[in-house]
């Protein structure tokens, strides 16, 4: 009789494989959290940026020809007006947080100014070249704009909440040791 071979797949085997990539506060340093996040970002930031300068399937080379007008330069996937809008969107908002991601890691480090004028002239640059590739009847171009700034806009939001929430807890544990300093009239006595 043949023996069944054992089973290669033991899922206990491969939970642990996925755990010892993930980040571990015991194992892995903060600094080496964030040296991994800018590589992401940076990758990220890289990648995105060239989709929006150099669009998929390239920019028009001539004007059609008289067979279809369209202008020299303009994108040739602005001609799906849909998926060339989902993917501009989806650009920039990627773009976006990364240089988001990017800003807030490096906040005091050395040229800390210098790489924040860096990612805004990146940007910039980035809204001029899809302003240039796309053609003005197939975007609106606020909503693109909009996308650029909800990183950004959702990031204060919730630094707003977390200090709202932390004054309100500071707060209530005053109340709450105000409290448990009076005085029982009666007694004389702390309650």
């Amino acid at each position: 009789m043949a023996q069944t071979p054992p089973n290669p797949r033991n899922p206990e085997r491969s939970i642990s494989w996925f755990k010892r990539f993930q980040y571990d506060k015991e194992r892995d340093s903060p600094s080496d959290a964030r040296n991994v996040l800018l590589v992401i970002a940076t990758l990220i930031a890289a990648v995105t940026f060239q989709a929006g300068v150099n669009p998929p399937g390239g920019v028009w080379q001539d004007d059609g020809g008289g067979k279809a007008f369209h202008a020299p330069g303009s994108a040739i996937y602005a001609s799906r007006k849909s998926p060339y809008y989902v993917f501009l969107v989806s650009n920039t908002l990627a773009l976006s947080a990364s240089i988001l991601v990017i800003t807030s890691l490096t906040y005091r480090f050395p040229f800390h100014f210098e790489i924040w004028v860096a990612t805004a002239s990146m940007m910039i640059t980035y809204a001029s070249a899809i302003f240039a590739v796309t053609p003005r009847e197939s975007v609106h171009f606020r909503f693109i704009l909009i996308t650029a700034v909800v990183p950004f806009v959702a990031r204060f939001l919730i630094q707003m909440f977390k200090k709202f929430r932390k004054s309100k807890k500071r707060a209530w544990s005053n109340k709450l040791s105000a409290c448990d300093q009076e005085v029982d009239g009666q007694t004389g006595q702390r309650v």
